[in-house]
């Protein structure tokens, strides 16, 4: 137990050990971080004896992280890319996976000069604001269903790119956001309302809606860029989830029994609201690549190739509207 008194390596060697226990991946970084929130700084170059505050607060953190709450939850934010997220229960922890598909998705974007792109199954924004982190002109929508994740998707759109050096420092302005010389789009009536009468105040537009239903409020050929990390878990990976996987929402990662339900959807409905040669970006399970692609040829997707994370797992495939 973490007591009052402790020295700052001693009480991370306590913590670490009952993390270790409780079968936490990784217990020594999670033990410093657990350290930086309840006391503050690096333990390494501490040296004053924990207070009773600091202590009590270490101890009610390492008791959570050994239940297996996320470290994400217990942090709050987490990062992505160089910008720092809002995150919490309800919403599905940004990985570092993703960044590959946020990189990917920014590249189909190259000549582009006002991209308008669509995020699907938004969750934290994660996706839409790594590619306004790479190409602050682009306009960017994002989409999430569900009301818990939707409080963090529209926390972020206001403040995860602020002050993120002077490429994106200016991101809520007009000029930013509404390209002058960019070509109008239709977002439908509730939302053309709001964007006509009200200042822009997000980096990203956070917009409430469902994959299954939104392609039919899109209009023909107006996005350069659809992005999406999509649930993607079959039904027996939902029986077998690592104890912290299992604390986020499973509106976030279930998909059906074979896991495809999204990528149907994604491939049969929103070929159409690409501009000809606009690109479809998809996170996938490291065991889908076959599955994803063949459903994309069916549905005459051109130019289908697949990138790999950074632990060489099969984790994106883009695709293309034929020209």
């Amino acid at each position: 137990m973490v007591t009052a008194g402790m020295l700052p390596r001693a009480a991370v060697r306590e913590v670490e050990a009952r993390l270790r226990a409780a079968g936490c991946p990784d217990a020594d970084f999670d033990a410093a971080e657990l350290f930086r929130l309840a006391v503050g700084g690096d333990a390494r170059l501490a040296d004053a004896p924990l207070g009773a505050e600091q202590a009590e607060r270490l101890e009610a953190l390492t008791a959570r992280r050994a239940t297996r709450e996320p470290l994400q939850y217990l942090c709050g934010s987490w990062p992505f890319l160089d910008f720092e997220l809002a995150v919490g229960p309800g919403v599905l922890c940004p990985r570092a996976d993703t960044e590959v598909v946020a990189e990917a998705a920014a590249n189909t974007l190259t000549g582009i000069a006002a991209p308008r792109v669509l995020d699907l199954c938004a969750g934290t924004g994660c996706l839409g604001l790594g590619i306004k982190r790479f190409c602050p002109a682009a306009q960017v929508t994002c989409v999430e269903k569900s009301p818990a994740a939707f409080a963090y998707l529209e926390k972020n759109a206001r403040c995860a790119l602020t002050g993120q050096g002077s490429q994106t420092e200016n991101v809520l302005e007009p000029s930013a956001l509404e390209q002058a010389d960019a070509p109008a789009f239709d977002w439908g009536p509730a939302l053309n309302a709001l964007r006509a009468n009200q200042k822009p105040a997000y980096a990203v537009q956070p917009v409430q809606g469902d994959l299954f239903t939104y392609w039919e409020t899109l209009p023909e050929g107006q996005l350069e860029l659809i992005v999406s990390n999509p649930p993607y878990l079959t039904a027996a990976e939902m029986e077998q989830l690592q104890p912290e996987v299992a604390q986020e929402p499973a509106m976030a990662l279930e998909a059906g029994e074979d896991g495809l339900v999204f990528y149907r959807a994604l491939a049969q409905h929103y070929k159409n609201a690409l501009c000809p040669g606009g690109a479809l970006v998809l996170e996938i399970g490291w065991q889908q690549r076959k599955a994803v692609t063949a459903l994309l040829a069916e549905n005459g997707w051109a130019e289908i190739r697949c990138i790999q994370d950074f632990g060489g797992n099969d984790r994106c495939v883009t695709a293309r509207r034929p020209k």
